[in-house]
């Protein structure tokens, strides 16, 4: 009965806190801001202009390992179950022929490093690690030093 009685009143507290945190804040933005503004969950904010790929802009990595940018426009690509438009370019086969960097051996190996005929599963879906590069400001503030830069 003590248990009982317990939990009651703690589902009650949570209750009161919620009901009080409605009202402190009605909307619920809470004055914090995401990457859609202050606009409300319940609105539809204007989109935002469509960033400028530069062609042939070859940005160097930061870091080791780093996936290389892409770029070109990609608008319009299809990367899905059924087809990858990256690899009508960029495969072994086509690379040379349409003057494109051939994929890495490293998208041909699966987790036990053992090499595959094909690009590998967790290889195929390019846009997961490789992004187009864009003359875009930078979303979130960031002060991140490449290693160079601090010797």
């Amino acid at each position: 009965m003590k248990k009982l009685l317990v939990a009651i009143l703690s589902i009650g507290a949570v209750i009161t806190g919620i009901a009080n945190a409605e009202l402190d804040n009605p909307g619920g933005v809470g004055g914090l801001k995401s990457l859609r503004g202050d606009t409300p969950i319940e609105e539809t904010r204007p989109s935002d202009t469509m960033k400028k790929y530069p062609r042939e802009q070859v940005i160097d990595s930061n870091y080791v390992y780093q996936p290389p940018l892409i770029p070109h426009n990609i608008r319009n690509y299809e990367v899905s179950l059924n087809a990858n438009k990256c690899l009508s370019c960029h495969s072994w086969k086509n690379a040379k022929q349409m003057g494109a960097t051939k994929i890495s051996v490293t998208h041909f190996m699966n987790r036990e490093d053992a090499v595959l005929a094909d690009v590998s599963p967790r290889r195929y879906f390019c846009l997961q690690c490789h992004a187009p590069q864009a003359n875009a400001k930078p979303l979130v503030e960031n002060e991140f030093e490449s290693v160079d830069s601090l010797r």
